[in-house]
């Protein structure tokens, strides 16, 4: 497997993986669960990286054992996503997490509705 060099391979990735769907999370591109709106991989706010949406153990797991691809900023403490670095050494752990991930989202009920919507 190539690396994941930019967004859009990312994306292309994930697509792949059984009902996930292109949309939005905050006004930004997301790749969702289709069944139940669930967002498991995001834009985020940092260059050369995306967010996953992963749970706690899972999360602090990657920080610690390959914190070159797996990290945070203060914006993501406490949050259940880590931020990943395209230019990982290892696309097929990258893979392997976004598969995970969408798993965890595709378990999950769907999101309560925001006030206003």
């Amino acid at each position: 497997m190539t690396k994941f060099g930019s967004w859009e391979e990312v994306v292309a990735f994930a697509l792949t993986l059984p009902g996930t769907e292109l949309s939005t999370s905050w006004g930004s591109p997301a790749v969702k669960v289709a069944a139940n709106g669930r967002a498991f991989l995001y834009t985020g706010r940092e260059p050369d990286s995306f967010v996953l949406a992963i749970d706690q153990d899972s999360k602090l797991i990657l920080l610690e054992t390959d914190p070159d691809t797996y990290w945070q900023t203060p914006h993501y403490e406490g949050w259940d996503g880590v931020l990943v670095r395209f230019a990982s050494d290892d696309p097929e752990r990258v893979a392997s997490m976004i598969e995970r991930a969408r798993d965890e989202a595709a378990a999950k009920k769907p999101p309560r509705a925001r006030k206003g919507k």
